[in-house]
């Protein structure tokens, strides 16, 4: 992305608005849309902009210091990239272009179990890598996923544990979304599969999109907490738990060994009506009590959001459609572009709240207004 083509992108919204006049209709609202009504991925936006930070005064922020760790390993900003399916739909080169641009950054980039590029040539780009897992209906498959990120050289497991199925995403239902041929997870698949066929346009068959109908296929509704402590045991890596909202979750976490939870609704795409993910983060990081690292996930779309989450308590945050946005208008330069606007807006954010470091950051106040 050249200088030209940057000009008029001063914001994550403005990228969201270019991709948006790029991309077709139904890889749009894929990647756009929410479960149900939207209540969620409506409200975790909302509930963002009803925290207010009360910033420090006359300290000496000449120097904004933004880097930080995350997992015990250093990051230039306290943020990663989220993982996020399929991403050859919206480039041709995927999460392997994200991945450059996160490497670019600083920042660790998550490889998804439904990532359409093997984590093997994503690993091989040399940033920090962590793979998603998703819990399989054969076990045994997960833990081969497993061994093989740790032989490809990631550095943390993140297992999704909001998603015994799909939501019912009505966007995806109503355009009968599904995978172009040249798009796959490469991890599960070695060629098309129900997620490139279109479903019925009445009936049974046709009352959940193609990915939805493949997923509740391949992944296990029987992930349970023992699972958790199986998987503990089998990989050295830091493991995360991914979409964690429960106060008694983030304690049972801890108990089980877990080195971080991701405060995570899923960005309003499981669970409609769920509780917005920084909501819930404040009882999430009390009741985590130190023992592990929190971030959030959900709706976090600028600096000011990333300085909000430190200061109500978390170690860092995700951030997963604008990094499509960025793939979408610009390949690697757009998530560059992405990454690079976000760490602007978050260093003029920590200096104007008196901040020299994310450190002073955690110790801000913050006030919530309603209404």
């Amino acid at each position: 992305m050249g200088a030209d083509s940057a000009e008029g992108l001063h914001c994550l919204a403005d990228l969201e608005r270019a991709a948006a006049a790029i991309l077709p209709t139904a890889v749009r609202e894929f990647v756009a849309g929410g479960s149900g009504a939207e209540v969620t991925l409506d409200a975790n936006r909302a509930a963002l902009d009803r925290i207010f930070v009360v910033p420090r005064v006359l300290r000496d922020v000449s120097r904004c210091a933004t880097g930080t760790t995350l997992l015990g390993r250093p990051a230039r900003l306290p943020l990663a990239v989220a993982p996020v399916a399929y991403q050859r739909l919206v480039h041709p080169e995927g999460e392997l272009a994200a991945a450059r641009a996160a490497k670019a950054a600083g920042v660790p980039f998550t490889v998804s179990t439904l990532s359409s590029v093997p984590v093997e040539r994503l690993t091989a780009v040399g940033g920090s890598v962590w793979f998603q897992l998703y819990w399989l209906r054969e076990p045994g498959r997960s833990l081969d996923l497993v061994r093989r990120a740790e032989d490809a050289g990631a550095e943390a497991i993140m297992l999704t544990v909001d998603v015994p199925w799909m939501g019912r995403r009505l966007r995806d239902m109503r355009n009968r979304f599904a995978l172009p041929d040249h798009v796959r997870a490469v991890h599960l698949a070695a060629g098309p599969t129900a997620a490139h066929r279109p479903p019925a346009a009445s009936g049974a068959s046709g009352a959940a999109s193609a990915l939805a109908a493949h997923t509740e296929a391949t992944f296990s509704p029987t992930l349970t907490w023992s699972s958790v402590a199986a998987l503990r045991e089998r990989t050295r890596l830091p493991l995360v738990l991914k979409g964690v909202l429960a106060a008694e979750d983030s304690r049972r976490a801890v108990e089980c060994g877990v080195d971080a939870v991701v405060v995570s609704n899923h960005g309003g795409r499981q669970l409609d009506g769920a509780l917005p993910s920084v909501d819930a983060l404040p009882e999430v990081v009390a009741a985590s009590a130190g023992g592990c690292e929190i971030l959030l996930d959900s709706g976090v779309r600028n600096g000011t959001d990333m300085l909000r989450a430190l200061a109500l308590g978390a170690s860092g945050v995700l951030v997963g459609r604008p990094a499509l946005w960025g793939l979408a208008v610009g390949g690697e330069d757009g998530v560059r572009r992405v990454l690079g606007l976000l760490a602007d807006e978050f260093r003029d954010a920590l200096g104007l709240a008196g901040c020299a470091d994310v450190a002073a950051a955690r110790e801000l106040r913050t006030v919530r207004r309603d209404g």
